[in-house]
């Protein structure tokens, strides 16, 4: 197993015991029904949370708050989505205003975090990859030995470039900006020859057309991976157990249906009385927002416009690295 995701069952068994610590008198499913909303959150990432005209969110992270919002509320459109941009808005986090929100381990450091939230579910593997024009004759990352490739100064995919090329002895031209239109436009005109930023960036950057449209293609690979996991408040370990049921429920939905195993809603977690659940939640929620495939084509993959691979993202039984709980 990835080892990403070999500390499934410890992150559960972790909620378990964050229940122990003093929690408010009112849960926080108790205070979401009496709300009416769920408040989620997270970083604002092409095909992950991302607005539309401004006020209306989509994205893989969105639906997942739309599943949870389905289960805990009956109403996938009973929530309220927040971008963190700065550290402001990550402060919702540490004051426990918002329910669920989805971090990378970066933004937990570098927000100061550790002591706020309790890591559940890993929801996507972000990845830090490389763009080259369509036509250009490279077709693997080491081919760019000595070309040109842009970045932005202080991104993880900096580093991760860093240490890709000089972990192999392999050296490269620098070509570092400050703004991303800076950036995406040098790319265009060829001022560097690759540009190096997480795929989701990268794939709604060659969606671009500029005064000098480029048709780009990503190299295949990943300089980095890192996860990008569904966190919430440590105050209510009985929460954080709901919410991990529910969403690695979504996940594991995709697994088909067969003689010996479970899949599609019966994947999801059985309607114990103890979660607190109306009856037929699991159904309820894969007609709403579907399950974890379905979802990733339509916000990342094939039926959105960033077209995606799946890569790592897959199943764990379809050589990816995504592998929620499942009895055996």
């Amino acid at each position: 197993m990835h080892p990403f995701f070999q500390g499934t069952t410890r992150l559960l068994a972790l909620a378990l015991f964050v229940a122990a610590v003093p929690a408010h008198a009112e849960s926080t499913l108790a205070r979401v029904q009496a709300r009416g909303v769920l408040r989620c959150g997270a970083y604002e990432r092409p095909g992950i949370a991302q607005t539309i005209d401004d006020q209306h969110w989509s994205g893989l992270a969105v639906d997942l708050c739309r599943a949870v919002a389905v289960a805990v509320l009956g109403d996938a459109n009973r929530i309220a989505f927040v971008g963190y941009e700065s550290d402001p808005e990550f402060e919702r986090i540490r004051r426990g205003d918002d329910d669920l929100f989805f971090l990378t381990h970066a933004e937990v450091q570098a927000h100061h975090l550790a002591e706020a939230v309790v890591p559940g579910p890993t929801v996507y593997l972000l990845a830090n990859a490389v763009m080259v024009p369509g036509k250009a004759a490279e077709r693997q990352l080491a081919d760019l030995k000595g070309k040109g490739i842009c970045y932005m100064i202080g991104s993880s995919a900096e580093n991760a470039l860093n240490e890709w090329y000089e972990s192999r002895g392999l050296d490269w031209i620098h070509h570092a900006y400050s703004e991303e239109g800076e950036m995406n436009d040098a790319y265009g005109v060829q001022r560097c020859h690759a540009l190096a930023a997480e795929s989701t960036r990268l794939a709604q950057a060659r969606l671009y057309r500029g005064a000098a449209p480029l048709d780009s293609r990503l190299l295949p690979g990943a300089l980095s991976l890192y996860p990008l996991f569904a966190a919430v408040g440590v105050q209510d370990g009985r929460w954080a157990g709901l919410v991990a049921w529910i969403i690695d429920g979504v996940i594991a939905a995709e697994r088909p249906q067969g003689k010996w195993q479970d899949g599609s809603v019966r994947a999801l977690p059985l309607p114990a009385a103890e979660l607190g659940l109306a009856p037929g939640w699991q159904a309820r929620v894969l007609q709403a927002v579907g399950n974890y495939g379905q979802i990733h084509e339509r916000n990342l993959g094939a039926q959105s416009p960033l077209k995606l691979e799946r890569g790592p993202n897959r199943r764990a039984e379809e050589g990816g690295a995504l592998s929620p709980p499942q009895v055996d």
